[in-house]
């Protein structure tokens, strides 16, 4: 048995990335505020434990993996970084704000501990496949000492800088892949206007100068990539909702770094317009649909 993992928030990421340490052999301990969520771990071969503080104590490394940096921050001055050994190594992968990020780390250094930020790309059938990439801020040697864990849930692990810069290239790279997915949504509904097909669109778009992530893997058209959401009615994968969360954190960023992210800003808009009709729960490429009723 390899060293003890404490696991906190098994939701519809967190459950299986613990459930993929615990295939590889990690004793892990977790705990969600959710029973049904409990449950559902304890069949994946988690040790369920009855609260946060539990769930910490005797872990070498704790992860965290919840919705907003408020609760981020509720949880590590919940009474964790006092239950926990000294030097436990903290890892948070829930998207959150760069300030919360790096107030978490002070907390738990502060505590003894050790910390590092490190979000994720990939989505829930990425988490499922442990095919996740980390984006990490924090010290070397915490990375360095992270990095065999994180790679039983993810593919690609990236040591992006200091506490925060983690969550930095998160919202960026998400900036982006909400922006190019408008774009594509846009190209589509273009051509069904001019009377070309998905499927010839696709076939010049994917392998000339158009091509992009959200076109080639993620294609909001049924048909050409027959596993994008797009042949399941849009079942996520990657919630509107989730998108407009983390367009937000990009526009929220921007306005305190001077930045100027004019697409950002209008990305955000779009998918704020989305979800206000209650298409939240959708997949972030079902935009297009919005797109061609616009």
């Amino acid at each position: 048995m390899k060293e003890t993992i404490g696991f906190i928030g098994l939701g519809n990421m967190g459950l299986p990335m613990a459930a993929n340490l615990a295939k590889a052999g990690y004793d892990v301990q977790g705990f969600d505020v959710v029973p049904a969520a409990n449950e559902a771990g304890a069949r994946l071969g988690i040790t369920v434990r009855p609260s946060a503080v539990e769930a910490v104590k005797g872990a070498a490394i704790v992860i965290s993996m919840l919705p907003n940096g408020k609760l981020v921050l509720e949880l590590y001055k919940s009474g964790i970084l006092q239950a926990a050994r000294a030097g436990t190594l903290f890892i948070d992968s829930s998207t959150i704000d760069i300030e919360s990020a790096r107030a978490a780390a002070v907390l738990a250094v502060e505590g003894g501990m050790n910390n590092l930020d490190a979000p994720v790309s990939g989505g829930v059938g990425g988490a499922a496949a442990g095919t996740l990439t980390f984006m990490v801020g924090g010290g070397a040697e915490d990375f360095a000492r992270a990095k065999p864990v994180l790679e039983a849930m993810g593919r690609r692990i990236v040591h992006c800088g200091d506490a925060g810069a983690g969550q930095a290239a998160k919202i960026c790279n998400n900036m982006i892949l909400g922006i190019s997915m408008i774009a594509v949504g846009e190209a589509f509904v273009l051509a069904e206007k001019v009377g070309l097909s998905h499927q010839a669109l696709y076939d010049v778009a994917s392998t000339a100068s158009g091509q992009c992530w959200s076109l080639t893997s993620y294609c909001p058209v049924p048909g050409p990539v027959p596993t994008s959401p797009a042949n399941n009615a849009y079942k996520p994968g990657f919630a509107a909702a989730l998108m407009l969360k983390d367009l937000r954190l990009a526009q929220e960023a921007a306005a305190a770094a001077g930045a100027s992210t004019a697409l950002g800003k209008h990305a955000a808009e779009i998918y704020e317009n989305f979800v206000a009709a209650g298409q939240g729960g959708v997949d972030f490429s079902g935009i297009i649909n919005a797109i061609r009723n616009g």
